[in-house]
């Protein structure tokens, strides 16, 4: 099946309206590639905006599907703490990775209109816990069609190692083995009570054959990275579009020639101008959800 962004609107929830913009878009390539971008304003890279758009998708990135549907019909202050504090509780948060997640369930979203099937951050047994497995559990749902999308991310600063990690863990995730333990752990973590939940349940089911499942699969990537492009303007040009481009699409280029598994990717770059920036404005936002 190929991606499309053509979804009824019908099966989704509401989202917050986009702030990153999609840069570049290539579907006719494989693996297919989206860049987005913050952009600037005064003249500087608007790591606080990103960051405090980041925070209005944390309830939907962290609640599960019940909770969600209760927050809409009662704005609850103490789900929206919940969900903050589903993080992380440290202040060791340079290396942690859940931004990153969070970043690959709002592109996934507001790009192709996939709709999550679990959230991860809920099933946590502990606030600092890291939770295993695939970074997102999205679906792609139409009235007669079910994608699955297992994504991966690498909330990184530096683009090589982003890509050499990512094709090592590609290589792991979509081994067999792995992808029947991890369909199992997603089926015992469905919400009964999700509108997809019997088809994803059908799919995933140990009796279904792992090459219906590849079929009707997606594997997101996620990768961030401090970017040249961004570092060297100050505002959107036509010279910034066309270094973007150009930077974003050698990478793209780079991915592909790396020993990627046999399934559908699709490659979401974000650019940033300094991921520890943007890192200290999350932080800051975060803890000031989990007190309000």
């Amino acid at each position: 099946m190929p991606l499309s962004p053509d979804i009824n609107p019908s099966f989704h929830e509401p989202i917050p309206p986009p702030f990153l913009k999609v840069r570049v878009q290539r579907l006719d390539l494989a693996p297919t590639l989206t860049a987005l971008c913050a952009g600037y304003e005064g003249g500087q890279w608007r790591a606080k905006a990103l960051a405090e758009h980041m925070m209005e998708w944390l309830p939907e990135f962290a609640l599960n599907y019940e909770e969600r549907q209760s927050l809409r019909h009662n704005n609850s202050v103490r789900m929206l703490r919940a969900a903050a504090k589903r993080v992380y509780a440290t202040k060791k948060f340079e290396n942690r990775g859940e931004f990153g997640e969070l970043l690959l369930h709002i592109a996934a979203r507001q790009v192709f209109n996939t709709l999550p099937a679990i959230s991860k951050l809920y099933y946590k047994d502990s606030d600092n816990d890291t939770v295993k497995g695939f970074d997102a559990v999205h679906v792609l749902a139409t009235e007669t069609t079910l994608e699955l999308w297992l994504g991966e991310v690498k909330f990184y600063d530096e683009i090589a190692r982003a890509i050499r990690d990512v094709v090592e863990e590609l290589g792991k995730h979509t081994a067999p083995s792995y992808l029947r333990r991890e369909a199992a752990a997603i089926i015992n973590k469905i919400d009964s009570n999700w509108p997809h939940a019997d088809r994803l349940t059908k799919l995933l089911d140990p009796n279904t054959s792992l090459d219906e499942i590849f079929d009707a699969m997606c594997i997101p990537i996620l990768l961030t990275y401090n970017s040249d492009a961004i570092n060297a303007h100050q505002s959107v040009t036509d010279s910034f579009h066309s270094a973007f481009a150009l930077e974003v699409e050698a990478h793209r280029e780079t991915l592909s020639k790396r020993s990627l598994p046999p399934l559908r990717i699709h490659l979401f770059l974000v650019p940033l101008k300094d991921k520890q920036e943007l890192l200290q404005h999350l932080d800051e936002g975060l803890r000031t959800w989990q007190t309000i």
